[in-house]
């Protein structure tokens, strides 16, 4: 009885023997940062990219009443505006995942292999070219100034009204700009998130296709519902 005792005293001893002796590489490592970025910044740039595409998106269409109506300035919401906002985040979804891989275009600080690696933490888990970031933006901007030179111009007689202004052109342009800055800044040791190139690539073809889309929708769909005083047209 003693000696099985002792047996099985020995078999614990000898089994934590072996985790302590364990060797250390079995453990799995942390994998350091390839390039070090600032939060604070990714931050600002995110949240400026969300108030210019939520201020186009949510913006009403503002007209100037003509005659044959009542006279004065109107505000419309359309369930249509859906169809521009989803075309372009359908867009910023085709750039953000297979263009980028087909581009290959890597952030400041990272290689491609690392960037293929995307190991969590590394900072380099995904290609930066080109700038999602700033093609949202700036594609919202232009989307917005196209549907307000659509809303001005056809529809308003060219009578400028200053909310439709601020709310389709000042703010988006005012937010896509804090965007690309925001991806482009590196203080101190860090390296920003993008490089130049991606930025302005993303902030050109952003531009552009939100501009295109905007004015087209702003040609196609009048502001006024077509009938009644309701705000809201189906």
């Amino acid at each position: 009885m003693r000696s099985r005792h002792n047996l099985f005293i020995a078999g614990i001893l000898s089994g934590a023997f072996a985790v302590v002796a364990m060797p250390r590489d079995a453990h799995a490592q942390a994998v350091p940062p390839a390039a070090e970025r600032n939060t604070d910044w990714e931050l600002a740039s995110t949240i400026s990219m969300v108030i210019g595409v939520s201020t186009v998106t949510l913006m009403p269409r503002v007209y100037y009443s003509d005659p044959e109506a009542t006279v004065g300035w109107k505000a419309r919401w359309h369930i249509s505006q859906l169809a521009p906002a989803l075309f372009l985040t359908a867009a910023t979804l085709f750039l953000e995942f297979p263009l980028k891989n087909l581009i290959e275009g890597t952030r400041p600080g990272c290689t491609v292999e690392e960037t293929e690696a995307g190991f969590n933490g590394s900072n380099c888990e995904s290609y930066g070219m080109v700038s999602t970031h700033s093609f949202a933006a700036w594609s919202a901007a232009g989307s917005g100034l196209g549907i307000w030179i659509g809303d001005t111009f056809i529809y308003s007689d060219s009578k400028f009204n200053a909310g439709s202004f601020i709310g389709n052109v000042v703010v988006p342009i005012s937010a896509a700009v804090v965007t690309s800055v925001g991806r482009g800044v590196g203080p101190g040791d860090a390296d920003p998130y993008e490089t130049p190139e991606q930025i302005l690539l993303g902030f050109g073809i952003g531009a552009a296709v939100g501009f295109g889309v905007g004015i087209a929708y702003a040609i196609l769909q009048e502001p006024n519902c077509g009938y009644g005083n309701n705000v809201i047209c189906w």
